[in-house]
């Protein structure tokens, strides 16, 4: 149950900082498909 509140969370901030950079632009191209590979490895 931990476990997954916390996954949830982790989820929850990721998404949160994603579309933060993605408005700012602040994330190239590649590292947006860095990330996005990370986000999938979470799962």
């Amino acid at each position: 149950m931990n476990r997954v509140v916390t996954s949830a969370l982790v989820m929850g901030a990721g998404v949160a900082a994603y579309s933060y950079m993605q408005r700012n632009g602040m994330m190239n191209r590649r590292q947006m498909k860095q990330l996005q590979k990370r986000m999938a490895k979470l799962f």
